[in-house]
């Protein structure tokens, strides 16, 4: 009895040893605990300051008709993420996402909806978390566990990843939303400070993905996007996706329409560190794709809390590569091995060959503003989100 309640006043008076404890519980339980009393209240706070790293969840098995393989891998990991997401960026496969495939026993379509199967996402993630979810042809995935774990290219059949980013010391993660204005031919460029794309000098890395690229006039809007954006003390990368599933912030819930335009992700802070290449068709070989990989190593990003994205046309993976299947993931891989790679097979490519760190830039694309917009390439980004807390694992 008398060392029960020794312990009992351990744990309800010593913080150094409360905030020990605590932080080898996951997040969801660490909530939990927090709700004892006020001294564990103030160590969870403090323990959740300190984990700043990016987690993940992927799904690469197919789920049960009435779900998507992500929302039961992310309703079964989210118990164990050591990270309060503040943003997260989601991408699954079109098809299955929204039910058109067929069941290859059942020989009929999945009882799914794309607005349901995003709803369901949605209702799994902490309800001020900015939410930008993605649906592609083909998805690029880093299976969970460890960042050193062989990325895999996706192209066919079921598929997701959820990028949980949790607050950052320095960095501010914001999602933004343009909607052709079929009204306007003209794009109102204000929208861009309203969004925290320009007189924004931490302003790095932004994420650009245009959705109904085959609309009438999408292509010319994603250009009045892209152009005034072409600074080359900003990394732009992105491409064109199916559509958009899920676009959620503290002050907006945005739904998908039948206009075409552009959603992202945008990142800022004077410690943010990117870099981009391009990988054009005449990358068509494992030499001609680890050269380029080599140009990207070249740009000497710290690789620590830092990830790695792919945006490839759908013509590209095994069909370009000659039935050799996971070609530009592995030469990846080969160059950065503790580096998670994610993204997807798209409609088209948003970047170029660019490097970012501090006040050092490379080169623009172009001195002219060449045009961002790529077909039938890859293009392959690293982002730094600076140092973690030293006392995180």
């Amino acid at each position: 009895m008398e060392s029960a309640a020794k312990g009992s006043y351990v744990l309800a008076n010593l913080a150094e040893v409360v905030e020990r404890v605590l932080g080898f519980l996951p997040t969801k339980a660490l909530l939990r605990a927090a709700c004892v009393c006020r001294l564990w209240r103030e160590c969870a706070r403090r323990t959740l300051r300190t984990r700043q790293r990016i987690a993940w969840v992927s799904a690469l098995e197919p789920g049960p008709a009435e779900n998507h393989a992500l929302v039961r891998a992310l309703a079964r990991e989210l118990e164990k993420v050591h990270v309060l997401p503040q943003t997260v960026l989601y991408i699954a496969d079109a098809e299955t996402f929204s039910g058109h495939e067929e069941c290859h026993e059942q020989k009929k379509a999945r009882k799914r909806n794309s607005k349901e199967t995003a709803l369901a996402l949605e209702k799994l993630l902490p309800k001020r978390c900015q939410v930008l979810g993605l649906v592609t042809p083909g998805i690029v995935v880093t299976p969970m566990g460890s960042s050193s774990n062989q990325p895999q290219e996706i192209e066919e059949g079921e598929a997701g990843f959820a990028l949980l980013f949790p607050k950052i010391d320095g960095v501010k993660i914001h999602t933004f939303h343009f909607s052709k204005d079929m009204k306007n031919r003209v794009f109102d460029e204000s929208k861009f400070a309203e969004a925290g794309l320009k007189n924004n000098p931490d302003l790095r890395v932004v994420l650009l993905f245009g959705y109904n690229s085959w609309k009438t006039g999408a292509t010319r809007f994603l250009h009045q996007i892209v152009n005034p954006l072409n600074e080359k003390s900003i990394i732009l990368a992105g491409g064109q996706v199916e559509s958009f599933t899920s676009l959620t912030s503290e002050n907006a819930h945005a739904q998908p329409g039948d206009a075409c335009g552009v959603v992202g992700l945008a990142f800022s802070g004077p410690q943010i560190q990117s870099a981009t290449v391009l990988l054009d068709q005449d990358v068509a070989d494992e030499r001609t794709a680890e050269a380029a990989m080599q140009r990207l190593k070249a740009a000497n990003i710290p690789e620590h809390n830092t990830i790695g994205f792919m945006f490839a046309c759908v013509g590209r993976g095994y069909r370009h590569y000659k039935t050799k299947r996971n070609m530009e993931a592995d030469a990846f891989r080969k160059f950065f091995p503790n580096v998670p790679l994610f993204g997807f097979f798209g409609h088209g490519e948003i970047g170029c060959d660019r490097i970012v760190t501090g006040n050092f830039v490379l080169r623009e694309c172009n001195d002219i503003k060449d045009d961002l917009l790529h077909g039938y390439t890859t293009v392959m980004t690293l982002i730094h989100l600076g140092s973690t807390k030293a006392n995180q694992a």
